[in-house]
């Protein structure tokens, strides 16, 4: 394939070069970027990258992706460099998914665009944050749903990010729940690489979650499932291995992305496992409590003192919205340890440095 010279780099040439090479090396199956959905706001194209190639850099350099950095995976606030946390996480997802997508000649540009996107909405403190959230709102808080928020309201200073109708949908439709199937659910996403990011979130989650508990000590190899170790493996990348090379055979020819029968089953019963054996844990549960009160005490201390609220917030809200929608925005958008900074601020004495300064020397005492 030849592609345009630099003299020929102010118009749309090179773009288009890498739309017709989509058509030529994917599989008919895959979404191709030159017959997008589109953007719920039309734009010109950009004359260099395709619509999912520029969906992938608007995620990459929003301040919701940054943020995942210092949000809760499992364990919370964690001092050990090497526990995942929710971005790391979304890296993985990143790599399992477009692993997938290469290997099956798909989209990997949708499909990583969906992957850095899929975690966008998730609140501090992981799940326990989301169970705080819909308890204050008013419409219940499901992350995948706050996602499509963040990429399409929060962003940008409340203008969003305008991506493309497949990676919202995408996003929306990631998650699996506590007992959703991890394939051939009902409600199935736009595309086949939005299929793809399921899965991958799923292989992601449950191996690294495992690991991890391992690791902190929590967990011993020895408890783990029998069926599912001696199918997949002791180990968490031999695990991903055997995954990832079931979804790709059987999904080779499926008119869905799916597991086999066995390895499907297995990964169910491993996740079962962590929700059921590991997640309830003291080391793990004894945290998510303690965060989720934290939570209450801020909800309750700004649906008290709304003017605090409003005063600190970067961008005023539209006209009109309630108070707890406000509320719940602000209080997603928040690291772990943003909301245990701003609890320590509010409810944890100390001295400010204005009284401080108010001070003069001799005015100290003493009990």
């Amino acid at each position: 394939m030849s592609h345009p010279t630099h003299q020929s780099i102010s118009d749309d040439s090179l773009r288009r070069s890498f739309e017709e090479e989509e058509v030529r090396r994917l599989s008919p199956r895959a979404c191709l970027a030159s017959r997008s959905r589109g953007r719920a706001v039309p734009e010109q194209p950009c004359f260099i990258r395709t619509c999912f190639q520029r969906d992938i850099d608007r995620i990459l350099h929003s301040e919701a992706f940054r943020r995942l950095k210092h949000k809760t995976q499992v364990f919370l606030s964690p001092t050990n460099d090497h526990f995942r946390t929710r971005l790391t996480h979304t890296l993985e997802v990143v790599g399992i998914a477009r692993c997938i997508a290469r290997c099956l000649r798909l989209n990997e540009d949708l499909t990583e665009a969906i992957a850095l996107g899929h975690d966008l909405g998730h609140t501090p403190f992981g799940h326990s944050g989301e169970e705080v959230l819909a308890e204050i709102s008013e419409e219940g808080f499901h992350h995948a749903v706050h996602g499509v928020r963040v990429v399409t309201v929060l962003e940008k200073g409340g203008t969003g990010l305008n991506l493309t109708a497949e990676v919202i949908d995408g996003i929306v439709h990631h998650s699996k729940g506590r007992k959703g199937p991890a394939t051939g659910s009902p409600d199935q996403p736009l595309t086949l690489e939005a299929q793809i990011v399921r899965l991958a979130d799923l292989v992601a989650y449950i191996n690294h979650d495992l690991d991890d508990a391992m690791r902190a000590g929590v967990l011993t190899l020895a408890e783990l499932p029998t069926g599912p170790v001696r199918l997949l493996g002791e180990r968490h990348s031999q695990r991903i291995h055997q995954m990832v090379k079931d979804i790709i055979h059987q999904s080779a020819t499926a008119a869905s992305i799916v597991m086999s029968p066995a390895v499907h089953d297995a990964t169910e019963e491993l996740r079962d496992f962590l929700y059921g054996q590991v997640y309830p844990r003291p080391g793990i549960d004894g945290a998510k409590e303690k965060a989720k009160h934290l939570l209450r005490q801020l909800a309750k201390w700004f649906l008290d003192h709304p003017d605090d609220l409003y005063g600190r917030l970067h961008h005023q809200p539209p006209a009109g919205q309630p108070l707890r929608r406000t509320l719940v925005d602000y209080l997603a958008s928040m690291t772990d340890e943003y909301a245990i900074g701003m609890f320590k601020e509010l409810f944890v004495p100390h001295y400010t440095l204005e009284v401080a300064a108010a001070r003069s020397p001799g005015t100290e005492t003493r009990p």
